[in-house]
């Protein structure tokens, strides 16, 4: 049965073209389809929010992956939480909250296996189920392993990781944390709000010369979603038994091509006699990792040790200037839309 009335209808945004060049809204088409009928094994859900991520500018191209490219014609898809409306196999319940991957609709017809129940009462507001802060907590307490007094550097750092990197590192022991970032507005914020001692800002001189301003004794971490140039600072910069994470390519997925390669030229010499881990890290390689920062990320947000930065777009329709906007880099931390 279902909870409430279903329209027969419902809207969905589909991919008009690849995407070369700027992302604009002509890439997108807001289409009113059926609302799908679920299937053996699946649920009906009615969703009520969706996050936007760089990854999506990159999944436009139809360049390789780890997962899925968009396609032209069909609709887009990305994390997002709605209400089981639905539930013809009874492995859920008519009125569970799940999150689950198909954003860019209204309604989504959803494959039990990909549905995972969400608790309503373990975070304060919906939208922060759909943080990026899983990535970020992960990067720092596991593959990098933050040691108590380390300098930490985070590239992207207004970014939806970046922007909780800062107060993880904090809270992991950190003795210095310092931000990369697009503007002074948001670098100001950083350093006013988001765990920052200190930033550097793209364009305002070479990154080396900002970094090693802002981390005069070196770096011991560096949790990177830009690559290119700040990597390479980063490295130049690296202590003896520096740890890096490498977690996204930011400085080629919202460039005009959109692509994932971030080539950079790495002293070999350098990592060995500083004996630098460099570790790529990917949240798909760590199911257990999102209930266990919705656990850390539910006691920071209770004792108001951790904050949660965000912009919330209204309406469905909004979608595609919601990423639109985050490819040009107008907001700071993540990036979502109330369906």
């Amino acid at each position: 049965m279902s909870l409430t009335a279903v329209p027969a209808t419902h809207r969905e945004i589909r991919l008009t073209s690849r995407a070369e060049g700027e992302l604009s809204l002509r890439h997108f088409d807001v289409t009113e389809v059926p609302v799908p009928e679920p299937e053996a094994g699946q649920v009906l859900v009615r969703n009520r929010m969706m996050a936007v991520t760089a990854v999506m500018r990159t999944q436009m191209t139809g360049m390789r992956l780890p997962i899925p490219s968009f396609v032209p014609g069909e609709a887009l898809w990305g994390a997002a939480i709605g209400e089981v409306v639905a539930a013809p196999d009874g492995d859920f319940e008519v009125g569970d909250l799940v999150h689950h991957p198909y954003g860019w609709r209204q309604f989504a017809a959803v494959e039990g296996s990909k549905a995972r129940r969400v608790d309503p009462d373990a975070l304060p507001a919906l939208g922060a189920h759909l943080s990026q802060g899983a990535t970020a907590w992960g990067a720092l307490h596991r593959a990098a392993e933050i040691r108590p007094g380390d300098t930490v550097f985070v590239t992207g750092a207004a970014g939806g990781v970046g922007s909780l990197a800062g107060q993880i590192a904090r809270r992991l022991g950190a003795g210095r944390v310092v931000g990369s970032t697009g503007s002074e507005r948001k670098a100001a914020r950083l350093r006013a709000e988001l765990g920052y001692d200190d930033t550097i800002v793209r364009g305002a001189g070479p990154i080396e010369a900002q970094l090693h301003r802002a981390a005069p004794d070196g770096v011991d971490v560096l949790l990177d979603t830009v690559g290119g140039e700040q990597l390479t600072a980063a490295l130049a910069l690296a202590r003896p038994d520096a740890r890096f994470a490498l977690v996204g390519a930011i400085s080629s997925q919202l460039g005009g091509d959109g692509g994932v390669a971030a080539p950079v030229a790495l002293d070999a010499g350098l990592i060995i006699t500083r004996r630098v881990a460099l570790r790529g890290f990917g949240l798909h390689a760590h199911p257990d990792l999102p209930q266990e920062w919705t656990k850390v990320f539910g006691r920071g947000l209770r004792d108001g040790e951790l904050v949660f930065p965000h912009a919330l777009l209204r309406g469905i329709a909004q979608a595609p200037r919601a990423l639109c906007e985050l490819t040009q880099g107008r907001h700071i931390g993540a990036v979502l839309v109330e369906l």
